[in-house]
C-alpha cells in the first residue's frame, strides 16, 4: 500500500511497490484523482521520480517501500487577472442595502417605512442588477428616477407576464432557469410526495452502497493505524514484561516531579504579627490556678457559674456530641445481657419516615397552589379542583389547611361523592363519621358513601345497621345487597335474598345465592321463577343440572342441559363451545361429574366442521388434561368414542388417560370395549395383557393374548407378548414351545435371537449354538445374530472362533458399530492394544463421523496409559464430530480438575440439551459440594433421557450421599415407572444371564455399585 499526498487531502493506493512501474502508478493517480498523466510531477520526499527511457523500472527502484508517502504536484495554468474597471462613486445608489439598514442611523436619525419601501401587495420577480448598465456606460436618455419608464421597458415588461418569469433573472446552478418559473407557486402535498419518494430513492441507493463504503473506509482505516501505531501499542511488548519485575525493582524507580514554570515560581509569603488576645487566651488556657474565683465561692465552690469558662476545645465539643448522640440510641436500644440490641429495622424505617423537602420541591408546591387556587377560584363548582388542592396541601404536610379545603369543596359541591369520600379519608376518626353522614344527607342516593360509611364501622351488626338504612334508600343496589348478605347469617341471609330477588330480579347471582341456601323442592322454584325472569342465563339452567345431581337424580341431568341449550338457542342467544367447556370445568372443580358429562356431551360438536372433529376434540382433552380436568377429558373421548368407533388413536389416548389418572378397573373396561370395537389392533390387546400382567393377574393375561391369537392368528408380536410373559414367570417351557410354533409358522429374525436367548438361559449351549446358525442361515443380515454368536465363543473362550464370528459379521452387516466395538475389545485382550488400534482405524474409515468409535479409542489408549496419545484422539474426535455428547462428557472428565468448568462451558454451548453433557455438568456441581445445582442438573439429565439407566444410577447414588430418604423413595420410584433399557454400564448388568429376571431396582442398584468401585479406582489410581 503506497499513501498519495494531494494539496487537501491523503488517498490510499492498494499497490505493489516491487511490481508496480511509474507508468502503472500513473495510470493508478489518473484513476483515483482525475489529474491526466501529462500535468502528474511525483516526488519522494524532495526527489522527483523519474523513468529512465526504454526501461521497465518498478518505483521500489526508485525508493519507494511499503506504507511510503508520495507527494503529487500539478502545475495550474492561467494568467493576470482582467483589469477592473473603476467603479462609480455613487454606484450603491443603485444596489441593494444590506438586511436591518436603516439610513442615517449613524448620525442619530430616526428610521421609519413608507408605502414606497414594502411595495406592492403582488410579489413581483426580482429586478436584474443595474450596475453593469451603470458601469458600462450611461443608459439611454429620458431613462432616470422620477421619469417613467423607457420606451422598451413597457414591451419587455409585458413579455415577462405572458412568459410567466424574467429571462434576466438569476440562473440557479440546481434548478437552472425554471426557478423563477416555480417561485411564486404554492407547495401541495404532490409536491411532498414527490420528495419524499425521491428521499426513499436516494436513502436506498445510499443504502447500497454504504456496506462497500463502511468496508472500504474500516480496510483503509486499519492499513492506516497499522503503518501509524499508537504509542501505547508501541510499548504493548515492553509493558507485558513488567510483570516480571520484582517488589524492590517497581520501589527504586523513581518518581517524576512536576517540573512545570508555575511550580517553579516563588511563591509570595506574608507574615502577620499575633493578636494580643490570641496570646492572651492561649496563656488562660495554659494557667494553673490553685484558688477558686469569687463567683465560685459565691455559688458554695461546687458548680461553676454560667459562662464563666470559654469553650475553646472543639475536639472536647464533638465527643459531647458523641456522647449526646451515643445517650439518645441508647434509650432507643434494649440490654439484655450486656449486649446492647438495636432495632434497625425500625431504626431505619423511622429515618424514612422524616421529611426532607429540597428548595426544588418547595417551589413546585408554591407554584401548583397558585395553579389550583386559581383553579377553584375561578369554578368553584369544579370537585377535581377542590381535591386536588387539598391533596397539595397533604402532601405539604399541612393536613389542616387540607381539611378546611376540602370541607369548602363539600360546600361548594355538595351533590358530588367524590368530594364526599375525599373529606371523610382527610378527617380524623372521630370526624369522619360525622363527614360522611352529611354526605349521604346530601347523596342519599349514592352507593359509595353508603358503603364508605359502612366501613367506617367497627362491628358486623353496625355495618349491618348501615348497609340496611343504604338500602332503604336504594332498594334497586345489588351491590349493597350482597354487601349485607354477606354480613348476614344463613337463616338471615335467606330472608335478605328473598327481598333481594324482588328488588333486583334481573341479577342472576342473587338468585343463584338464593338456591343454594334453600331446600331441594324450593330451590327448583326459586331457578324456574328465575329461568322466567331470566330466559337467556345459562348459569340458572347448570345450577339445575347441579341441584339434581345433588340430589341423587343423575338421570335428569342430560335432559336439563339439553333442555337449556334448545330453550337458549330459541331465545336466540348464540352457544359459544369454549364458554361452555369452562362451566363443564368448572361443574368438575365443584364436584358435579355428572353435569361436567352432559355439558360435553351436548355443546363439543357446536361449531366444529365435520372433517376437523377428531383433531379439535383431541386437541381439546388434551389441554384440558394439562389444565389437571381429568373427567372433562375423559367426557370428551367419550364423546369421540361415540362417534369414532374404529379409530385405534382416540383409543389409545383414551386408555393413556385411564392409566395415567384412573384406577385398573377402568382402564380394563375401556381396553375391553376397544378391542371389542377393533380387534385388529395388536397394540390395544398387548396393553390390556400387560395391565393385567402388571396387576399380578397371570392367567388372566394369558386369556387376553388367547383372544388377541384368535382375532390375529399370525401376529408375531402377539406371540413375542405371549413368549415374554412366560418366560419372565418362570416358565421356561410353555416359552420354548411358543417360540418353536412361531419359528415353524415362519417367524422373523427376532424369534430365533429370542429362542437361542431361551436356550443360553437354561443353560443349554448345543441348542443355543444350533439355533444361532439356523439362524444366520436364514438371515445373514441381522447383525444381534452374529454378536450373540461371538458372546457365546467368548463365554466358553474360544477366542479364535469368537473373531471369527464377529469378523464373518462384519463383511455381512459393515456398519454395525457393536461388532466393531466387541471385535476390539476381543483384539485388545488377545493382542494388544496395536491390534485394537488397527481393527477401530478400519471401523472409523467405513464408518465416518461415529462418535462411540472415536471414543472407544480414546478409551483404548488410556486404559495402557497413552494420555497424550488420548488428548490427541480426542481432539480429532471432537473437530469430526463437535456436536456428540458422549464426546464432550468424556473431554470434561478428561482434563485436569481447574479445566473442566472451561471445557464444560464449551460442551453446553456446542450441545445444550445433550443429556450425557448435562450429566457431566452435575457430577461437576456434585464434586463442588453445590448439592442443589448437582441435583437439578441430573433431574435435567434423567429427564431428558429416561431410557438412559446409568443416569438414573448416577442420580440415585447422589441422592444416597446427599439427599433424604424421600428424595431416594423418589428417585427410586421413577426409575422403575421409566423402564431403562439403555445405557453402557445398565446394558451390560441387565443383558448378563445372571441378571436376566432381575427387576429394575435390583438393577439400578447393582449398577450403582458399579459406579462406586469406578470411582474408587479412579482414585487410586490418581494416588
Amino acid at each position: 500500500m503506497v499513501f498519495l499526498k494531494l494539496i487537501n487531502k491523503t488517498l490510499t493506493l492498494d499497490l505493489d511497490p516491487k511490481s508496480t512501474s511509474l507508468q502503472n502508478l500513473n495510470h493508478e493517480i489518473e484513476h483515483k484523482s482525475g489529474i491526466p498523466i501529462p500535468l502528474q510531477r511525483i516526488f519522494l520526499s524532495s526527489r522527483r521520480l523519474i523513468a529512465a527511457e526504454g526501461t521497465t523500472t518498478t518505483i521500489a527502484d526508485l525508493g519507494v517501500g511499503p506504507n511510503s508517502t508520495i507527494t503529487l504536484n500539478f502545475p495550474l495554468f492561467g494568467g493576470m487577472q482582467a483589469p477592473v474597471a473603476p467603479k462609480n462613486r455613487l454606484e450603491f445608489l443603485n444596489t441593494k442595502p444590506p438586511p436591518n439598514y436603516v439610513a442615517g442611523l449613524g448620525r442619530g436619525a430616526t428610521g421609519f417605512t413608507t408605502r414606497s419601501d414594502i411595495g406592492p401587495a403582488r410579489a413581483a420577480p426580482d429586478l436584474p442588477d443595474r450596475s453593469a448598465a451603470t458601469v458600462g456606460g450611461a443608459g439611454p436618455a429620458g431613462i432616470g428616477r422620477g421619469r417613467g419608464k423607457g420606451p422598451g421597458e413597457e414591451e419587455e415588461e409585458d413579455e415577462a407576464d405572458e412568459k410567466g418569469y424574467d429571462e434576466n433573472q438569476k440562473f440557479d446552478e440546481f434548478e437552472g432557469n425554471d426557478v423563477g418559473l416555480f417561485a411564486s407557486a404554492e407547495y401541495d402535498e404532490d409536491d411532498k410526495e414527490a420528495d419524499m419518494v425521491w428521499e426513499s430513492i436516494d436513502m436506498r441507493m445510499d443504502s447500497r452502497r454504504k456496506d462497500r463504503r463502511e468496508a472500504r473506509l474500516k480496510q483503509e482505516i486499519e492499513k492506516y493505524r497499522a503503518s501509524n501505531p499508537k504509542i501505547t501499542e508501541q510499548f504493548a511488548d515492553l509493558k507485558r514484561k513488567l510483570h516480571t519485575l520484582s517488589t524492590e525493582e517497581w520501589d527504586s524507580i523513581p518518581e517524576i516531579g512536576d517540573y512545570s514554570l508555575r511550580n517553579k515560581k516563588k511563591r509570595f509569603e506574608s507574615f502577620v504579627p499575633v493578636p494580643d488576645t490570641l496570646l492572651e487566651k492561649a496563656r488562660q488556657e495554659k494557667e494553673h490556678v490553685t484558688a477558686l474565683d469569687p463567683k465560685s465561692r459565691a455559688a458554695g465552690g461546687t458548680e461553676t457559674p454560667w459562662a464563666q469558662t470559654p469553650v475553646t476545645d472543639l475536639t472536647a465539643v464533638g465527643e459531647g456530641r458523641g456522647t449526646v448522640l451515643s445517650l439518645k440510641l441508647d434509650r432507643l436500644s434494649d440490654s439484655v445481657s450486656g449486649l446492647t440490641v438495636v432495632d434497625p429495622k425500625g431504626y431505619l424505617t423511622d429515618l424514612k419516615s422524616m421529611k426532607i423537602t429540597s428548595d426544588a420541591e418547595i417551589s413546585d408546591i408554591k407554584k401548583a397552589r397558585l395553579l389550583l387556587k386559581s383553579v377553584i377560584q375561578t369554578n368553584p363548582k369544579h370537585p377535581p379542583g377542590w381535591i386536588a388542592a387539598a391533596r397539595l396541601e397533604e402532601v405539604a404536610g399541612k393536613i389542616q389547611v387540607a381539611r378546611q379545603l376540602i370541607k369548602k369543596g363539600c360546600e361548594e359541591c355538595p351533590k358530588n361523592e367524590d368530594v364526599w369520600i375525599e373529606a371523610c379519608r382527610l378527617s380524623s376518626p372521630d370526624e369522619a363519621k360525622a363527614v360522611i353522614a352529611k354526605g349521604v344527607k346530601a347523596i342519599p342516593n349514592s352507593v359509595k358513601l353508603w358503603m364508605q360509611a359502612a366501613k367506617l364501622e367497627h362491628d358486623d351488626a353496625s355495618k349491618s345497621r348501615v348497609l340496611r338504612k343504604g338500602l332503604e334508600q336504594i332498594p334497586d343496589s345489588v351491590r349493597l345487597w350482597k354487601a349485607v348478605v354477606e354480613l348476614a347469617n344463613e337463616e338471615d341471609a335467606r330472608l335478605l335474598l328473598q327481598r333481594a330477588v324482588e328488588c333486583c330480579p334481573l341479577h342472576v347471582e342473587l338468585w343463584l345465592a338464593l338456591a343454594r341456601l334453600e331446600t331441594y323442592d324450593n330451590a327448583k322454584k326459586v331457578l324456574n321463577k328465575a329461568r322466567e325472569k331470566l330466559p337467556k342465563e345459562p348459569a340458572i339452567w347448570i345450577t339445575a343440572a347441579k341441584l339434581e345431581e345433588a340430589n341423587g337424580n343423575t338421570a335428569m341431568v342430560g335432559k336439563i342441559i339439553e333442555r337449556g341449550i334448545r330453550a337458549l338457542q330459541r331465545e336466540g342467544l348464540g352457544i359459544d363451545r369454549e364458554a361452555w367447556m369452562k362451566e363443564a370445568e368448572a361443574a368438575e372443580r365443584a364436584g358435579s361429574v355428572a353435569t361436567c358429562n352432559a355439558i360435553i356431551s351436548n355443546t363439543i360438536g357446536i361449531g366444529v366442521e365435520e372433517e376437523d372433529r377428531k383433531r379439535t376434540w383431541v386437541a381439546d382433552a388434551e389441554e384440558c388434561k394439562k389444565r389437571g380436568s381429568i373427567e372433562t377429558a375423559r367426557a370428551i373421548y367419550a364423546h369421540a368414542l361415540t362417534v369414532f368407533l374404529t379409530k385405534k388413536s382416540i383409543w389409545l389416548k383414551a386408555a393413556q388417560l385411564e392409566k395415567s389418572h384412573g384406577t385398573k378397573e377402568s382402564l380394563d373396561a375401556l381396553l375391553r370395549k376397544a378391542v371389542t370395537y377393533r380387534p385388529q389392533a395388536e397394540v390395544l390387546w398387548l396393553m390390556g395383557a400387560k395391565e393385567k400382567w402388571l396387576a399380578g393377574d397371570v392367567p388372566a393375561a394369558r386369556a387376553i393374548l388367547q383372544e388377541a391369537y384368535a382375532a390375529i392368528p399370525n401376529s408375531e408380536e402377539i406371540w413375542l407378548a405371549a413368549f415374554k410373559l412366560e418366560f419372565e414367570n418362570n416358565e421356561p417351557e410353555r416359552a420354548r414351545m411358543l417360540l418353536a410354533k412361531a419359528r415353524e409358522r415362519g417367524g422373523t429374525e427376532r424369534v430365533w435371537m429370542k429362542s437361542a436367548i431361551v436356550e443360553r438361559e437354561l443353560g443349554n449351549i448345543a441348542d443355543e449354538r444350533r439355533l444361532l446358525d439356523e439362524g444366520l442361515k436364514l438371515f445373514p443380515s441381522f447383525f444381534k445374530l452374529w454378536l450373540m454368536l461371538g458372546q457365546l465363543e467368548e463365554r466358553l473362550s474360544h477366542l479364535e472362533q469368537a473373531k471369527d464370528a464377529y469378523e464373518l459379521g462384519l463383511k455381512r452387516c459393515p456398519t454395525c458399530i457393536p461388532l466393531w466395538l466387541s471385535l476390539a475389545t476381543l483384539e485388545e485382550r488377545m493382542n494388544g492394544l496395536s491390534k485394537a488400534r488397527a481393527v477401530l482405524t478400519m471401523a472409523r474409515k467405513k464408518n465416518p463421523q461415529n462418535p462411540e468409535l472415536w471414543l472407544a479409542a480414546v478409551r483404548a489408549e488410556s486404559r495402557h496409559g497413552f494420555k497424550k496419545e488420548s488428548d490427541i484422539l480426542m481432539a480429532k474426535a471432537l473437530q469430526e464430530c463437535p456436536n456428540s455428547g458422549i464426546l464432550w462428557a468424556a473431554s470434561i472428565e478428561m482434563v485436569p480438575r481447574p479445566q473442566r468448568k472451561t471445557k464444560s462451558i464449551d460442551a453446553l454451548k456446542r450441545c445444550d440439551h445433550d443429556p450425557h453433557v448435562i450429566a457431566a455438568v452435575a457430577k461437576l456441581f456434585w464434586h463442588d459440594r453445590k448439592v442443589d445445582k448437582a441435583r437439578t442438573w441430573l433431574n435435567r439429565a434423567v429427564t431428558l433421557a429416561p431410557d438412559i439407566g446409568d443416569f438414573w444410577a448416577l442420580y440415585f447414588k447422589f441422592e444416597l450421599q446427599h439427599g433424604s430418604e424421600d428424595n431416594q423413595k423418589d428417585v427410586l420410584r421413577r426409575c422403575i415407572a421409566a423402564e431403562p433399557k439403555h445405557g453402557e454400564k445398565w446394558q451390560i448388568l441387565s443383558k448378563a444371564v445372571e441378571n436376566s429376571h432381575q427387576p429394575t431396582e435390583a438393577i439400578l442398584k447393582k449398577v450403582v455399585v458399579v459406579l462406586g468401585k469406578e470411582e474408587s479406582s479412579a482414585e487410586d489410581n490418581k494416588h
